[in-house]
């Protein structure tokens, strides 16, 4: 009686963990929200770099080699306006990562788009089960290559 009994609770763990496709959908279209907005947001960011006043792009990249680094940053004779240049930059990288945080998190609590619940269970499915992973990287490429496509319809 009790073997069959652990087996019973076995078996009942599995179905209540068992996955839909409809959660697995939200799922892939909370990742492919957040991941939309973060390339949107990314790009303004490379614009900035690209086009910014005070840094040019191979400069920029000379100051972020040496970044943390005060010896470094003396050797490329960096400037104050160029530091300061910098770190503006930089607080609005970490003002994206912010944002984009905050919109995931924000998605995941919405139970009409995904749910904590839901998002915890196929998120734990996603990092235990290959068969899981697949189905979700899979469903979420297609979202991107949907969403690409819409956005430059001559693809």
């Amino acid at each position: 009686l009790m073997i069959g009994l652990l087996s019973f609770n076995a078996r009942a763990q599995e179905a209540a963990e068992e996955i839909t496709e409809e959660e697995l959908m939200k799922f892939a279209a909370m990742e492919d929200s957040v991941t939309a907005f973060y390339e949107m947001r990314n790009e303004e960011i490379f614009e900035m770099i690209k086009n910014h006043e005070v840094i040019e792009p191979a400069r920029y990249n000379e100051i972020k080699a040496a970044w943390g680094n005060d010896a470094e940053l003396e050797k490329i004779s960096i400037t104050t306006e160029e530091r300061d240049a910098y770190q503006a930059i930089l607080d609005s990288i970490d003002a994206v990562k912010k944002e984009v945080t905050e919109l995931k998190v924000s998605l995941i609590k919405d139970d009409e788009i995904l749910g904590v619940p839901t998002y915890n269970k196929v998120n734990k499915a996603y990092k235990e089960n290959p068969e899981i992973k697949e189905k979700v990287d899979s469903l979420t490429a297609e979202l991107k290559e949907k969403r690409e496509g819409e956005k430059d319809p001559e693809a």
